[in-house]
């Protein structure tokens, strides 16, 4: 394989690596707030046990969101370093508009959640109730902001706006511009409502896990239920920004979306296929399964609407096999969850929202869904970065042009010893969540302990609120 490819496989390898942590980390910071907020309602009530079952839920998921935190923070890392050791082009000519705002989702979003998430881990009991929910609040608050950063400038990139190009440099003209770019805003909210539809099935999995196992009693099954509400709920939303977000590539990005949708002559009232295998070659597929009219009509709400073929752009359309499929995983596991929850939720109503009245089956369904939010993202943002190919700024900046001059051999050889890491810490990371799950009591004593421990001078001082990061 060429520098090119190499280098285009080991970002992939990091950021499918990076985004599966903020992707949890976004969503669970607002469902700790929402945990804490229930205890603090539920702690002077006649029913202590409810009260403890909240407090119990917070304490546990704090554990869960420092851990994927800490993995976020160390992946982020090397995805910084690539754009200088295999894409040095890129802040050449776009380092204008990419390194402010990095350096605005370092300053605002990171510094904000690094430093109150020490409190917020080992203040309880140690400052007041308003103040440890003030650094929880900022905690969800820092980590969302996080997201707007770098969705800001990934969206500059596919659909780049407010900048003039002087020399082959990119410089701002306008910040709103840049930042409010066409796809932004279906882009930031289609990826806040997919973290928090992960966390809901991580929760609802991992709580189902316990009730097989006979653990966590006080806490999993109210945590089951806030997961397949918030699921049941968000969902039809998702479809709905989703379908919002397909009409505006659609207006921004049309070979993107010939793409995803394997056509390549351009057409009115252009099938929707539910299976093909594109041939980038021959420039058709094989092995077609197509409803009539029905690709127009989701697209473009006409069914004889315009559908651009990929053949219309020349070589300027991005790779259609791998576009096709991952399109289609994103979709096709969306419709499982929306099934699951929808399923789960009118289930564990109808027992009452006890347990004990769920089969058994439907127990391990939720548990072999934990992850279900992870497939989909990771799929969602290979149709993303996939589909903005052979561009890096979409129309304007080929990707060939800013990748750096390193040796196949060098590259290949880092990109392997990533990967390896890379399983190796998703391994380690699934192991920890099933221990974790199955020995609540032990995790939520080391807890207890770790608040006693500390002193508290040390919430004082921003060392040791970074230190509780790291």
């Amino acid at each position: 394989m060429d520098a090119l490819i190499l280098a285009r496989m080991q970002f992939a390898a990091n950021i499918t690596f990076h985004i599966l942590f903020p992707t949890i980390s976004i969503g669970l910071g607002w469902l700790l707030l929402f945990f804490r907020l229930r205890w603090l309602k539920a702690r002077h009530g006649p029913d202590q046990a409810i009260a403890q079952g909240w407090l119990d839920a917070y304490r546990f998921w704090t554990k869960v969101f420092a851990l994927s935190f800490a993995l976020g923070v160390v992946s982020g890392i090397t995805m910084s370093f690539q754009f200088g050791t295999n894409w040095p082009g890129f802040m050449e000519h776009a380092g204008n508009i990419a390194g402010p705002l990095l350096g605005f989702e370092v300053l605002t979003a990171f510094f904000l959640e690094a430093g109150f998430l020490g409190v917020m881990l080992f203040g309880h009991g140690k400052v007041s109730e308003r103040v440890h929910l003030m650094a929880t609040f900022f905690v969800a608050f820092g980590t969302t902001l996080s997201a707007f950063w770098i969705l800001a400038l990934n969206s500059w990139m596919q659909t780049p706006a407010g900048h003039e190009i002087v020399d082959g440099v990119y410089h701002v003209k306008s910040w709103v511009d840049v930042i409010f770019n066409p796809s932004f805003p279906y882009r930031f909210t289609h990826m806040v409502l997919a973290s928090a539809l992960t966390c809901a099935f991580l929760i609802a999995g991992l709580s189902a896990w316990q009730l097989l196992r006979g653990v966590g009693q006080r806490s999993a099954p109210r945590v089951l239920r806030v997961g397949l509400t918030l699921a049941a709920l968000l969902i039809p939303l998702q479809i709905f920004v989703g379908d919002q977000h397909g009409l505006n590539t659609l207006e921004h990005q049309p070979a993107k979306i010939a793409a995803m949708e394997g056509v390549w002559e351009t057409e009115r009232g252009a099938p929707l296929l539910l299976f093909a295998i594109p041939d980038k070659e021959l420039r058709k597929n094989h092995f077609e399964i197509a409803i009539p009219k029905l690709a127009s009509l989701i697209l473009t709400h006409a069914a004889d609407g315009e559908i651009k073929g990929m053949n219309s752009f020349g070589d300027a359309h991005p790779p259609p096999l791998p576009l096709f499929f991952a399109f289609r995983i994103m979709v096709g596991m969306g419709v499982l969850m929306l099934a699951t929850s929808w399923l789960g939720w009118w289930c564990y109503r109808r027992a009452e929202w006890q347990p004990a009245g769920l089969p058994r089956a439907l127990l391990w369904l939720f548990a072999a869904m934990t992850f279900a939010g992870w497939i989909a993202t990771v799929a969602g943002w290979y149709v993303t970065e996939i589909g903005r190919q052979p561009f890096i700024v979409y129309g304007l900046l080929r990707t060939a042009e800013v990748a750096s001059k390193q040796p196949p051999a060098m590259i290949g050889l880092t990109l392997a010893l990533y990967i390896t890491l890379y399983i190796a810490l998703i391994l380690a990371y699934v192991t920890v969540l099933k221990y974790m799950a199955e020995k609540p009591e032990e995790v939520l004593a080391d807890d207890a302990r770790d608040q006693a421990a500390l002193p508290v001078s040390a919430l004082g001082s921003p060392a040791a609120s970074t230190g509780g990061a790291a």
